[in-house]
């Protein structure tokens, strides 16, 4: 089933444009934070064996998250400057 054909079921169900891409948004965090929990936390903390150090590789991989969020936001601030200048 296309992504097209999802959509227009959910909007034959009654939800409307907004629900669905609230729908859409949430499912997008969910597996955005599964990969990260699953890519970068987990093998942070299976690599140490002391409580002190996995807290520490935990809060170290919250920083590579805000890196990463960074990085994203920068290139969507690029793209919506980019769009309104040439678009």
């Amino acid at each position: 089933m296309s992504t097209i054909a999802i959509t227009h079921s959910l909007l034959a169900a009654g939800l409307s444009r907004i629900d669905v891409t609230y729908i859409v948004a949430g499912v997008c965090a969910l597996a955005g934070i599964s990969a990260f929990v699953g890519l970068i936390v987990v093998p942070a903390v299976g690599a140490y064996r002391h409580a002190g150090h996995r807290l520490v590789a935990v809060l170290l991989s919250f920083y590579v998250l805000a890196a990463m969020m960074g990085i994203g936001l920068l290139g969507a601030g690029a793209v919506i400057w980019i769009w309104g200048r040439y678009g």
